[in-house]
């Protein structure tokens, strides 16, 4: 018996939506992307919704929209994958790691307004594990310090935060579609927003900045084949059968998520008096997405109980090393950094099995397993 940490869930409805698109005269570029878009856009709450190849697309594409240009920084979290920083690099720009929560490992206001100075553009909060972070003391900073707020929600689709759906609050926020999140589209993103031009500009980033909108065109006549370059834009594309199975899996996106906060609950209650961990603190005021639960394991530990549980078919991992600390941004600047909070936690946490389609029994499993560590 082998218990990943996560997996994706393809049911028939999947696989028959999936073989429809097929069968259509568009599989890329046609109207399912249009209609994944809208769907999303109306389960968050938002105006636009524009879907790309990946959420390290969509962390690019919104960089971009920004306008954020080489000398410009972004402030960000440390515990996170490479891609929350790496997005601000692409376009030239410099990130810049606040430190975190102890309770939640969510990056803090109080650090993050300690890092803005005059090249501040953005701040970029990560949702860690699904928790949504202090979105409001973070927007309050944003607009004294009139900066772009890009929230990662990559962990957190279908999460809230004072009632409102993570995706509604802020500037631009971004979801992955990665296989071990709470929907896929096998690979895939989406960046959600209430500005139409930030909207504009995300949209044509995706396809090259390539537009045959006569509105547009800088040569209105040459002929209505004539198509323009007009920025540098990438092909961040997704296609129509991504976007079949995507709108198959939004349907089913509450279950999902519900699943996934019943794991949660039982973790709660049948390892509340484990001495040698600690359970994942979550805030009242929000409810997380659970895409990952995290374990802190005490007295130097953690490694021991990598191991052990591996070896009897438990599938963990860390979540995350420190961007700081991986040797590219060693060797480009970062060498000096050193965020304690973010220390801490990485030297202990452990992510343990989360996902739909876990069974009671699976889980009672990996409970006693724990329990003997």
């Amino acid at each position: 018996m082998y218990i990943p940490y996560g997996k994706h869930c393809i049911e028939d409805d999947d696989i028959e939506a999936v073989s429809k698109a097929l069968k259509k005269d568009y599989i890329a570029t046609g109207p399912g992307i249009a209609e994944f878009e809208e769907a999303f856009a109306r389960y968050i709450g938002v105006k636009y919704a524009v879907a790309v190849s990946s959420g390290t697309a969509a962390l690019h594409a919104c960089c971009f929209a920004i306008d954020l240009r080489p000398g410009d920084e972004v402030i960000t979290t440390p515990i996170t994958f490479a891609a929350s920083a790496n997005c601000v690099l692409y376009c030239g720009g410099t990130p810049v790691f606040a430190d975190v929560d102890m309770n939640t490992y969510n990056i803090l206001p109080e650090e993050i307004e300690k890092h803005i100075t005059d090249r501040t553009k953005a701040i970029i909060p990560v949702h860690f594990t699904g928790q949504p972070c202090e979105m409001n003391q973070i927007n309050d900073l944003a607009r004294k310090h009139n900066l772009y707020v890009i929230e990662d929600a990559a962990h957190a689709t279908g999460a809230e935060y004072h009632g409102q759906k993570i995706g509604s609050i802020s500037d631009m926020t971004i979801f992955s579609f990665h296989p071990v999140k709470h929907m896929t589209t096998c690979e895939g993103g989406m960046v959600t927003t209430n500005s139409e031009e930030l909207y504009k500009k995300i949209k044509a980033f995706r396809a090259y900045c390539i537009t045959k909108d006569p509105e547009l065109l800088e040569d209105k006549e040459d002929g209505p084949w004539h198509y323009e370059m007009q920025g540098l834009g990438y092909n961040y594309r997704i296609s129509d059968v991504m976007c079949a199975l995507g709108i198959s899996q939004l349907k089913k996106l509450d279950s999902f998520v519900n699943r996934r906060r019943e794991i949660a609950k039982r973790y709660n209650e049948e390892m509340k008096d484990f001495n040698h961990i600690v359970l994942p603190y979550q805030a009242e005021d929000r409810d997380s997405s659970w895409h990952l639960y995290t374990i802190l394991i005490k007295e130097g530990k953690r490694r021991e109980a990598y191991f052990k549980l591996k070896e009897v078919g438990i599938g963990v991992d860390v979540h995350y090393l420190p961007v700081y600390r991986h040797p590219y941004y060693r060797k480009h600047g970062y060498n000096d950094v050193i965020c304690p909070n973010a220390e801490a936690i990485y030297d202990q946490i452990l992510s343990i099995p989360i996902f739909y389609k876990l069974t009671d029994e699976e889980q009672k499993y990996v409970i006693e397993k724990i329990a003997d560590l």
